[in-house]
């Protein structure tokens, strides 16, 4: 089955947006069909990007592993499994 012309140029202009934006399309599609968007888009969370200092970071751990015993996962462990 052969797409649409209106497939194919929307295609065609997906193509030159960024991952960002194509996922921005993504959502507003699922909207129109009345699906759930899961997450919380990138978009909105790159506002919250290098706004936490590494001390306060630390202190954060820190609370969590007294809680709990969870936040176990250091930077360095972090960026040897990447």
């Amino acid at each position: 089955m052969e797409k649409s012309t209106t497939i194919q140029e929307i295609v065609e202009q997906l193509d030159k947006l960024t991952p960002v934006q194509q996922k921005q399309i993504l959502n507003s599609i699922l909207s129109f069909l009345g699906e759930p968007i899961r997450g919380t888009p990138v978009t909105e969370l790159l506002k919250f990007a290098g706004t936490i200092s590494k001390e306060d970071a630390e202190i954060m751990k820190q609370t969590i592993e007294e809680g709990c015993g969870m936040a176990s996962l250091s930077q360095e462990q972090h960026t040897e499994k990447h």
